[in-house]
């Protein structure tokens, strides 16, 4: 993967490969950035650019038969963790290795996808993604080996928030004493959720969503968009590329997460003195219910988006309002009047418990239908 092909993030690009050049590399990086930043992407280039010795900044004409190993994502000293679940095909104890054809596919077609893409490709449905002891001690045996052509060997650990305890415990023992001539390459959208034990012993490099501009140009230059149309989407991407991508296709139909909000809040907004509209809620409930959970998780975070959206609306700051609703009679304009500095923050906290307690696999209709009639009130609050 060559730099020039990653949207923005020059200071990164430039310090990775200066870093480089001079033999500074460091043995353990984090990589901290928002969905859609190009942090996959940038590790994989940082990675070519130290296997394959290229120099000068780009990723072409010290080895070419190494730097066609990544148009594959197959360079032998390049490896991979990511998040799994048990599947049809792999019942018990899946690890990142069981599934490296669909991945090495995943990063080739849309290497800013994001963790919900991954999982819709893995067909997670009711299950959660994580990062398993089995795929540390993979690590441990792919590390302890000599390198393929006698240079360094990569790990790159995608969403390595993922980890579970028992994972994050094996790759601290690696950090601490890391094989020689072996560099790791951590990726997460959530610092906090990474153990301080890890962090410390990482540099850590923070990426910032992509500029309007950015997206913009780059919609226009890959996807041949008219410049106006790439203007509005990537004001909607909000600096996620990977989001600008899913608006051009228009396959949010997938999901209507719009549709589910707005028959979420009419009713909570109707059952206030009509105690017959509760078993609209529960029914509502009962629907998100039967999604997986990180489907779940993913509306209920789009939730926490609308409201937001609603809020600068009411605070007379259109410029920052990027949502526009599909629906019906729906707009955020009618619906900011309701969204206001007393109620705002426990509507955020309902939601982000909630959240909290989906991943923590609670039982979603109950969890649903409590954030539902605390809805009720919280929305009529002047």
């Amino acid at each position: 993967m060559q730099f020039s092909e990653i949207l923005g993030q020059d200071y990164i690009k430039n310090h990775l490969t200066r870093s480089a050049d001079l033999g500074r590399i460091p043995h353990a990086q984090l990589f901290i950035g928002p969905e859609g930043s190009g942090t996959l992407p940038m590790a994989i280039a940082y990675s070519q650019y130290i296997l394959c010795s290229n120099q000068n900044g780009e990723n072409f004409g010290a080895n070419e038969s190494c730097n066609l190993k990544f148009q594959k994502i197959s360079h032998p000293d390049l490896h991979f963790i990511y998040p799994t679940v048990s599947t049809e095909k792999v019942d018990k104890k899946p690890k990142s290795i069981d599934f490296i054809a669909d991945w090495r596919l995943f990063i080739t077609q849309n290497p800013y996808g994001g963790l919900f893409d991954w999982y819709s490709v893995l067909g997670v449905q009711n299950k959660q993604g994580e990062i398993r002891v089995d795929d540390a001690q993979e690590v441990l045996k792919s590390l302890s080996l000599k390198s393929y052509e006698g240079g360094y060997k990569i790990m790159i650990v995608w969403m390595a928030d993922k980890m579970n305890i028992s994972a994050s415990n094996k790759l601290l023992k690696l950090l601490e004493e890391p094989p020689e001539k072996t560099v790791f390459i951590l990726i997460s959208e959530n610092e906090e959720d990474i153990i301080q034990t890890i962090r410390s012993r990482c540099q850590v490099l923070h990426f910032n969503g992509l500029s309007e501009q950015v997206i913009a140009d780059g919609l226009v230059f890959r996807e041949e968009i008219e410049p106006k149309i790439a203007a509005k989407i990537a004001h909607q991407a909000q600096g996620n590329y990977n989001k600008a991508l899913h608006l051009l296709k228009d396959d949010s139909d997938e999901f209507p997460f719009e549709q589910w909000f707005v028959v979420w809040v009419r009713a909570a907004f109707k059952a206030k003195g009509n105690p017959a509209v509760i078993a609209d809620l529960i029914s509502w409930s009962e629907q998100i219910a039967a999604l997986g959970r990180e489907t779940q998780k993913k509306f209920l975070q789009f939730c926490i988006d609308l409201f937001r959206q609603a809020l600068m609306y009411n605070y007379e700051s259109p410029s920052l309002v990027y949502l526009e609703p599909t629906v019906e009679k729906f707009s955020i304009s009618k619906f900011a009047p309701f969204v206001n500095g007393n109620n705002i923050h426990e509507i955020f906290q309902e939601l982000s418990d909630a959240i909290y307690h989906i991943e923590r696999n609670g039982n979603a209709k109950i969890i649903l239908t409590d954030l539902s009639i605390k809805l009720t009130r919280l929305i009529h609050k002047k």
